[in-house]
């Protein structure tokens, strides 16, 4: 897989954003920014409405995860498609420029946020779910 031209192609997107690593997830690479996944590679997509080919697989707003949808070459992400998480037929990708927009969604959507310079900043929704974590 090391060889694969799609992967050096999503390889180069991904790691050219700022704090990102690749790592292997179930035995498949994945891209991270900090230690949170923003996309990942199969080339052997046979999940449920796979095609058998590679995928890409990324988070998306989930107006735009729903949008695009209605695009035969996308489909929601098993287990996390109701986040906005889609994979996309990577099998004859013509347009690399709408892949590195999609990678660059995912990137922004899951990148730390931040208040100021170097101190990440926590969505009021995680910051509630921490709370009602810490009452248990």
């Amino acid at each position: 897989m090391r060889t694969d031209p799609i992967l050096l192609r999503l390889r180069q997107i991904c790691l050219s954003l700022p704090n990102t690593k690749e790592t292997l997830m179930w035995g498949k690479p994945h891209f991270r920014v900090g230690e949170h996944i923003f996309a990942g590679y199969t080339d052997e997509d046979t999940s449920k409405g796979g095609t058998g080919g590679p995928a890409i697989g990324c988070k998306l707003e989930k107006q735009h995860a729903r949008a695009i949808l209605e695009d035969s070459r996308f489909r929601p992400a098993p287990y996390v498609g109701r986040y906005g998480w889609v994979s996309m037929d990577a099998a004859g990708i013509s347009d690399w420029n709408e892949v590195r927009a999609l990678i660059e969604e995912s990137y922004r959507l899951i990148a730390p946020k931040t208040k100021s310079k170097g101190s990440p900043q926590r969505s009021p929704r995680t910051a509630e779910k921490r709370k009602g974590m810490s009452k248990r």
